[in-house]
This record gives C-alpha cells, structure tokens and sequence, in this order.
C-alpha cells in the first residue's frame, strides 16, 4: 500500500498555475505547451510539480486525452478568473504605456448599423487614439474582460447601476422606394397584405424582444387578421434592414438603427403616423477602473453628441439622458 502523500503548505509557483489553466482549457497537454510557447514534456513537469506540491491528482490521464478530477475542476474555478484579471491588468498596463485606445464591446448590428458609420468623426477629432470593437451577442464580465465600456440594449428596469440612457426607441415599418414605385400602393396598414413582411426571428422567444414582432403592431393598429404575401426572418437587425434596402419586403425596423438610412432616402418610413413605442433603450456602461483616463472621456463625450443627433433624427424630446438607478 503506498504510502499517504505528504501535503504542503507553502505557497504555489505561478508558472504551475499558468500551465494547469492552460491544459485544463484545452484538455491536451500538446495545444497547451503550443500556447505558452514550452516543450509538451515541460508543461507535463509543471503539473506533475503541482500534483506533488498540493498532493493530489489534478487530471486523468487517458490514451489519447486527458480530464479535470473533482479537485482539478475545483482548482480551476479559482485559478480561471485569477489568471483573466492578471492578464486585463497587464494589459491595461502596457496600453497606458503605450498608444491610446478605447475597447467597446457590442452587439455586431448595434455596431455595424450605428457605431462603426460615426467612428469616422472620431477619429478625425481624435487621430491618436486607438478603437478596438469586440462585437459580439455575448454578455461579457465587465470586471475581467479586456473593455473599457460597453454599449447595451435592455429596458430600464434591466440597465446596470450607473449605465447612461443614449436614446430610446421606436419602431416603424420602412422599405425601399422603388419597392414602393413598383408594387401595390402602401398608404394604410391593411395594404401590408400585399408585401412579405420582414422581422426578427427572435422577436417571439422573448418578453422583451416580442416588441420586435410584427404581430405586436398589427394588433397594435387593430390588424390582428392580416396576413402577409409571406413572411421573412432574420436574427439581425442589419440583416433585415439590408433585405428591406434591396426590396425583398416592408420591414419592421428599430428607428435608431434605420435614421440615417431614412435620411438619406435609402429607405422610406411607409406608415410614420403608426410608430410604436419600444420600452428598450440603448445604454453606455463605462468600467469604473477605466472611467477616469483621457481617451475614455474624450469618447464618451463624443458618443454623447452622437446619441444627441440620433434622438433628434428620430423625434426624442426630454431630459438630457442620465444614469440608470436600477440594478442588473
């Protein structure tokens, strides 16, 4: 019978912890030492070190791959977030020491309908500083991602503490004009029968997103019977918005989104008397350990002055807007 390991207690060696979070990641001891740039028979020294030192096995080691043991997947737990908060800071570290930048993160139609057309004003106010846009549907942890702030779409009651409101929302059926010039003419809600009528394909999978939904106007405008030449779903906004710009039917379009395409006539509002109101908002969430550096407020007021012209551009009048008093 093997004799019990003895178990230590002095403090353990950070390249270990290193190795493990990266062979616990990938399950493969191979990918892991390709990513930390060592030999596979180095890596595999690491964890049998850190086996020996906390006293016991941390993986099962298998022919052809590897898993976590109960106390490798307790490990890791701690491990994980201590590994992502060193690396943020380190790289904050080395921005600040170097070039200026801003990282955003979005939602990929927030940035490319309304964000990315508007960065160009920026940069030709602010040449030297950097913008880097993580553009993903995914809700990221604001205290260990690599951002700065953060663009979001929620209702009120839903906006972290301290998020400013940029603008509300409206909805409002749009297409393109020679859409318009070339079918049935479109002056009341019962002419919808004679288009395909286009929306998100996760506007019923939602409370909040159900505003997205056709059927929540036509009922709206007591058109609860009306059905379309057919219907189009799409799960992005840019995507429905560029099958109504090629005229493939009437879509149900977020105001903020589509202002500068109705502006410039790419498309048209065909009901504009019939707007629904939407109690989803954008909101600006900025990382408190981020809030205080020159480039950050420098974008943050120049988003402020874009989010002035798009309440403008879509006929929003009150307050100036300010921080959310609700909690997550």
């Amino acid at each position: 019978m093997p004799a019990p390991i003895q178990l230590r207690s002095r403090p353990i060696a950070v390249g270990q912890l290193r190795a493990f979070e990266a062979v616990a990641r990938h399950l493969n001891f191979r990918a892991a030492a390709e990513e930390l740039a060592l030999t596979q028979s180095a890596v595999s020294r690491q964890i049998q070190a850190l086996e020996e030192e906390i006293g016991v096995p941390l993986f099962l080691r298998h022919t052809r791959a590897v898993e976590l043991t109960g106390a490798g997947a307790q490990l890791l737990n701690a491990v994980l977030p201590s590994v992502e908060r060193i690396d943020g800071a380190v790289r904050q570290i080395r921005r600040s020491a170097g070039r200026r930048s801003v990282a955003i993160t979005t939602w990929a139609s927030f940035a490319s309908m309304w964000l990315i057309p508007r960065l160009e004003a920026f940069q030709g106010e602010y040449p030297d500083i950097d913008i880097r846009i993580d553009a993903s549907d995914a809700v990221l942890d604001m205290e260990t991602a690599d951002v700065d702030l953060a663009l979001r779409y929620a209702p009120p009651g839903r906006a972290p503490a301290g998020a400013v409101r940029l603008f509300g929302e409206q909805l409002t059926p749009v297409a393109s004009p020679w859409l318009l010039k070339s079918g049935h003419p479109l002056g009341r809600g019962e002419d919808l029968a004679h288009f395909a009528l286009i929306e998100s394909g996760d506007a019923h999978g939602s409370l909040h997103l159900d505003w997205l939904s056709w059927r929540r106007w036509l009922d709206a405008h007591g058109l609860a019977k009306l059905e379309p030449k057919r219907w189009l779903y799409f799960n992005y906004a840019y995507q429905i918005a560029q099958a109504a710009l090629t005229g493939q039917g009437v879509a149900f379009a977020r105001m903020p989104l589509v202002a500068d395409s109705l502006a410039s006539g790419d498309l048209v509002e065909v009901l504009p008397e019939m707007r629904l109101d939407s109690p989803m908002a954008y909101w600006l969430i900025v990382v408190p350990r981020s809030a205080m550096r020159p480039e950050i407020r420098a974008f943050c007021e120049w988003l402020s002055r874009q989010a002035e012209q798009t309440r403008k551009a879509i006929g929003e009048t009150g307050e100036a807007p300010s921080p959310a008093t609700a909690t997550a």
